[in-house]
């Protein structure tokens, strides 16, 4: 969830520092939204250093059918048109948001004339959108109407479509968190009916001699996509997290998939991880034409929409790509903030709607609360910082979550 106070009408902005006030018509004139111009060269050029090794795989590293290379950059054309069509798409999409009063005020920039501008909110129905709309398309490039893969393909859409309805509904109801849980359950049964494959995971082997067994059985994958989707959710607060962590696994999953087509012999092996990375180019090349809006300043949130379309999407590319161990690692950032979540969510001491951390508007930095969340711990670990410092912070946290599977992927666990 977006570090946001969500407006309930066009004349009701929130009471701010008198200080910032010259008069009433400028604190009017405050209020109205300001879609401040994307950074996309900006954010094109430091995903560079994720894309320039995801292609000296392709092309050079390892010898990948011609075929298969063919059908990657099909896709990643693809996914690259969606990146532009969704720059586009995001100020219109404000517009119509904010005219249906879907919008909020930054809570972390309360007390300065940032934190009185109206924010639109629910982007993330955008991004669900388009998509969808390059991942059908490809279809039409890579798959016959006789293909094994293509049931499995369609019932993955039909899962992340689902939940992106159900991520807007949310973002317009205010569902509660009881029943947010199991949204993602509802949401996966199209993919649970038509999964065809294994339903067991190997442990890691140092893990083993604590487990007591190298395949654990794993009947509900369900389970997963509820951990996905809802821990992108909580882990949020402030200006690009949401985006900025799915980006920085997106781009894991991507190299991930890359290097086991490259050693597997097995070509059903490939496929699957060839599957995953067709729905994961997409997913990455629309999610950074959000975040050119949604890093900081933020001018757009991305409601629960983004959070559940995105954890949902790639709870789909880690079942069907047959990694869901690999997944768990490359998200060990929301598995701790999940247990350090776990007691204020369980109702065991007090959780608060917004568990974020404190605002000073004289100095701009934040301060950890004691709320049990990655956000506040690492605030009260590391200092007082900014906001924009505090996401790089985490984000090198998650780029660090793949780093770690590398090494022991090099181990060959």
């Amino acid at each position: 969830m977006a570090a946001r106070k969500r407006g309930v009408t066009k004349q009701s902005p929130p009471p701010a520092a008198e200080s910032h006030l010259k008069s009433p018509e400028s604190a009017v004139a405050s209020t109205e939204p300001k879609i401040t111009p994307a950074k996309p060269t900006k954010i094109l050029f430091f995903s560079l250093i994720f894309f320039l090794p995801y292609f000296y795989l392709i092309f050079y590293h390892y010898r990948i059918e011609t075929e298969l290379k063919r059908s990657i950059l099909i896709n990643a054309s693809l996914s690259f048109a969606g990146f532009f069509v969704t720059l586009m798409m995001i100020p219109v999409a404000s517009r119509y948001v904010i005219r249906r009063n879907l919008f909020g005020y930054d809570i972390n920039k309360k007390g300065t004339p940032q934190g009185l501008i109206k924010v639109p909110e629910s982007l993330g129905i955008v991004v669900g959108t388009v998509f969808l709309v390059v991942a059908i398309l490809f279809q039409y490039f890579n798959f016959t109407s006789d293909s094994n893969w293509l049931v499995e393909y369609n019932a993955a859409l039909a899962s992340v479509c689902f939940m992106i309805l159900l991520g807007f509904v949310d973002d317009v109801l205010d569902i509660p968190w009881r029943v947010k849980l199991l949204l993602p359950s509802i949401a996966a049964l199209p993919l649970l009916m038509a999964y065809a494959g294994h339903t067991t995971i190997m442990i890691p082997k140092p893990l083993v001699e604590y487990v007591g067994t190298e395949i654990l059985d794993l009947a509900l994958y369900g389970l997963l996509a509820v951990f996905c989707t809802n821990s992108i959710n909580i882990h949020a607060g402030i200006n690009g997290l949401e985006v900025g962590q799915t980006v920085v696994i997106a781009f894991a999953i991507l190299i991930h998939n890359i290097m086991q087509i490259g050693v597997s012999p097995n070509p059903e092996t490939k496929q699957a991880h060839a599957f995953s990375i067709y729905l994961v180019q997409p997913l990455l090349a629309t999610s950074l034409a959000l975040l050119s809006y949604n890093w900081y300043p933020s001018s757009v949130f991305v409601g629960d929409t983004y959070t559940y379309f995105a954890g949902m999407t790639m709870a789909v590319v880690g079942i069907l790509g047959h990694y869901s161990e690999t997944l768990l690692i490359f998200f060990l950032p929301q598995i701790i903030n999940f247990l350090l979540s776990l007691p204020q969510l369980a109702g065991i001491i007090p959780c608060p709607r917004h568990r974020l951390p404190r605002f000073d508007p004289q100095t701009g930095l934040l301060t950890g609360t004691k709320d049990g969340t990655l956000v506040n711990v690492s605030l009260r670990i590391f200092g007082r910082r900014s906001e924009k410092s505090l996401c790089i912070l985490l984000l090198v946290l998650q780029v660090r979550s793949f780093a770690f599977c590398i090494f022991i992927r090099m181990l060959k666990l």
